[in-house]
């Protein structure tokens, strides 16, 4: 069996809209991923989730929509989506919310706060559909897949996850839309943490990695929780990785930076002698794992 996994929102921190970012996309943060048994996993929940759910509204037919959507943590882009989506307004359909243990509370706080009615005219309890919140473990199986946690390098946390087809040595995703590779003060990470990320990421078929900014950009946000092109790069060779998608796209940067810079990566490679294909998330696309 295969996952496919489709880019909804790629964008990070804000939407960025507009002619020049309409190749790669303005909306934040929103992967479906579809097992080989066609359960639904939706990975974040950002601008990208209103046009999900009118396609998955359209695919459905009518029929029940049912789904896990796993929020790496409650940052605004990554949640910013749930009052635009659709499907949640309709009754029959189930969605589960699911975070980390030390996360979850602060992710269910985080969606009815946006939903109050001093920002937002409708209030969460609107929602029609059944609604359920549950801790993801650290180890555990699904509807035709075998999910990993790893927490993040990220301010107030994060959490990354690894997903296969669950048999034995199957072809893996691992998603880390919020993370900073590079040296940062604030973090409780024990001194080998990015040795051990090495080995969650290990051998992945597709490596979803933030990849916000550039190195001089770099020296002016150190410590906010997003990585630099080169170390991504670098994370995805030492692990053995054979594709490496950037994601979380500043949201300044356009079509034609971003490229020049999927450029620069893609001879970072070349110059290290690695296999290694670089790709640059874009709105619409479609992998397969």
């Amino acid at each position: 069996m295969t996952l496919t996994v489709t880019f909804w929102g790629t964008r990070g921190s804000v939407p960025a809209p507009g002619a020049s970012t309409a190749y790669f996309g303005g909306n934040t943060p929103c992967v479906e991923l579809r097992t080989g048994t066609n359960a639904l996993l939706i990975l974040d929940a950002g601008t990208g989730i209103r046009h999900l759910g009118y396609s998955l509204l359209e695919r459905a037919g009518g029929k029940p929509i049912v789904a896990d959507i796993l929020l790496s943590h409650a940052h605004w882009d990554h949640i910013q989506g749930i009052p635009y989506f659709t499907p949640l307004f309709g009754a029959g359909h189930e969605f589960t919310f699911r975070g980390a243990p030390a996360l979850l509370g602060g992710i269910e706080y985080a969606l009815r706060a946006q939903m109050t009615a001093a920002v937002f005219p409708v209030t969460f309890d609107a929602f029609r559909a059944q609604v359920h919140f549950r801790a993801l473990n650290e180890v555990e199986r699904g509807d035709g897949y075998a999910l990993k946690t790893t927490p993040l390098r990220h301010p107030g946390g994060a959490t990354g996850y690894r997903i296969t087809d669950g048999n034995s040595g199957a072809p893996a995703l691992v998603y880390i839309s919020d993370n900073e590779l590079g040296n940062a003060e604030g973090y409780s990470s024990a001194p080998g943490w990015r040795d051990e990320l090495v080995q969650f990421v290990r051998g992945a078929s597709l490596l979803v990695h933030d990849a916000q900014y550039t190195a001089d950009e770099y020296e002016r946000h150190r410590g906010w929780g997003h990585s630099r092109y080169e170390d991504v790069v670098d994370l995805a060779i030492d692990a053995g990785v054979q594709r490496l998608v950037l994601f979380h796209h500043h949201p300044e940067r356009s079509d034609i930076a971003l490229s020049e810079q999927l450029a620069a990566c893609q001879k970072r490679v070349s110059e290290k002698g690695a296999r290694l294909e670089v790709l640059a998330a874009a709105e619409g696309t479609t992998l397969t794992v």
